[in-house]
């Protein structure tokens, strides 16, 4: 399967993990704070360009440092304002951000790989069809999450070990959200 075999136009859906496919991710740690956000490299134009293409796009990221009492709820809504201003700047548009603040060991059906944030999307937005949503993101947990809702899976990694065991999880593999956005382009 490519892009280029799913036609993909305004009636398509859009769900992005943030850690690791919009910014930089922080091993063992959270972004607490907007001076820690740190946008990947041609992440902003990538976004633009999804905005042509697909009808939606929502961001769903787990934020556990909410529930550890690492940062707070406020905390997280000054990052993700700020996110969507610069989005909004250069031209992008995220419909909405889900956002789950329970720890793992909650085992919460609004966190990732359990589909509770595509299910409350669905509730927001009732004409979003998940056979005809990508799930883009960087961790086995956020393919878990998109098939767990039926959706297409695209894997964000540079490694290929990641893949060893979950490639029936996976639909396509890419280095980067620029490099999906190319391909999009590329294929009109």
């Amino acid at each position: 399967m490519t892009l280029q075999d799913l036609h993909i136009d305004k009636s398509w859906t859009l769900f992005l993990d943030r850690d690791g496919v919009i910014n930089r991710r922080f091993e063992d740690d959270y972004i607490k704070k907007w001076e820690e956000f740190e946008f990947l490299p041609g992440v902003l134009d990538s976004i633009r360009i999804f905005t042509e293409r697909f009808g939606k796009i929502f961001v769903v990221t787990n934020q556990q440092g909410i529930g550890k009492g690492i940062m707070t709820e406020r905390d997280l809504e000054n990052i993700h304002n700020r996110m969507q201003e610069e989005v909004r700047y250069e031209g992008g548009r995220i419909m909405k951000i889900y956002h789950s603040p329970y720890r793992e060991e909650e085992k919460s059906v609004f966190r990732k790989p359990k589909a509770g944030m595509a299910r409350k999307a669905k509730i927001d937005f009732p004409d979003i069809d998940f056979q005809r949503s990508l799930m883009i993101g960087d961790s086995i947990t956020d393919m878990q999450f998109g098939r767990n809702a039926g959706m297409i899976t695209l894997f964000i990694t540079r490694e290929s070990d990641e893949m060893k065991d979950s490639g029936h999880l996976i639909d396509m593999v890419f280095p980067d959200l620029k490099s999906v956005a190319d391909q999009l382009v590329e294929n009109g």
